[in-house]
């Protein structure tokens, strides 16, 4: 099934309409579609390098309204939508881990899964079921789906179709190491600033069914 949804989202780079197609896919996949919008991204801008900048930001500000979209299932329809969502997309089980890395790292975890292959689904639908503060949740959504789409939009950009074979071998490691970078620098700061030590950082105490508060 998953095989079949990505050859026709494949299908959908040499279509008429293929811009929108692009913002759709981005706007589902950020909440519920299981299969991710990068490759689309890189055969739109393979097509007409000189758009891959407009390619780009369409991808990236398409999925953070569709984060907003997850991050509100999570916030008042988890019991509904959410949790059928997530079963369908076999996380269910990654659920009280992602609870768990969003309590521990929050922002930098949506960051963290906007900008590498985590699915980002799993953490926008739990930023809303714990209530993240919804500017901090948009910013760092903002910045790591930036990262990743404008980094594609940029190599096409200026080195057109040669890239690709490096894009398609190389770029999911190389966003990884650079957001474990900034994210590792980030939190060495907080703790450098003093972070309070008395606040919970226990992943066993989170429990899947329980809403915070």
């Amino acid at each position: 099934m998953l095989r079949s949804l990505y050859n026709w989202t494949m299908d959908k780079a040499a279509h008429p309409h293929a811009v929108g197609w692009l913002a759709l896919f981005c706007f589902i996949e950020a909440s519920f579609f299981p299969i991710p919008p990068h490759p689309l991204l890189g055969l739109m801008c393979l097509a007409e390098p000189r758009k891959a900048l407009r390619f780009a930001t369409i991808a990236t500000l398409a999925s953070v309204l569709g984060a907003l979209l997850g991050y509100a299932i999570g916030w008042g329809l988890y019991d509904t939508v959410g949790k059928q969502v997530i079963d369908l997309l076999g996380l269910t089980t990654s659920f009280p881990a992602a609870q768990c890395t969003f309590e521990e790292y929050g922002i930098a975890a949506v960051i963290f899964a906007a900008a590498t292959p985590v699915p980002f689904k799993l953490l926008t639908i739990t930023a809303g079921f714990m209530e993240m503060p919804l500017v901090p949740f948009i910013l760092a959504s903002l910045v790591g789906r930036a990262l990743i789409f404008m980094t594609v939009g940029i190599l096409f950009r200026m080195f057109g179709a040669p890239i690709k074979r490096v894009i398609d071998k190389y770029l999911g490691a190389v966003t990884t190491a650079f957001v474990v970078l900034v994210i590792g620098g980030f939190l060495a700061l907080t703790q450098l600033g003093g972070g309070d030590a008395d606040e919970p950082a226990s992943c066993a105490a989170v429990q899947e069914d329980a809403r915070p508060g």
